[in-house]
């Protein structure tokens, strides 16, 4: 099950769980939409791998299977990625 990351690793904006700004690679590196677009150019930092849009969890099952709320960010964002 998706861990649903609250935000992202370069710049740290919070992606909660409804958000359409957030996407993931096949590890579940989340980022941004502008971070994956404008800084990483559409390449995961950490695997190498494309990104895809994260899915939406549905509401009604964010009770029982609730999104993480462990932030992973890189100390020094991703500025130095590219």
């Amino acid at each position: 099950m998706l861990e649903l990351r609250p935000s992202c690793e370069c710049c740290d904006k919070a992606l909660p769980p409804e958000s359409t700004e957030a996407f993931i690679c096949t590890f579940e590196c989340t980022f941004c939409k502008d971070c994956v677009d404008y800084v990483l150019k559409g390449v995961c930092p950490n695997c190498g791998g494309n990104f895809s849009p994260r899915p939406l969890r549905p509401v009604t099952l964010l009770k029982k299977f609730p999104a993480s709320t462990q932030r992973i960010v890189k100390p020094n964002g991703c500025g130095d990625v590219a």
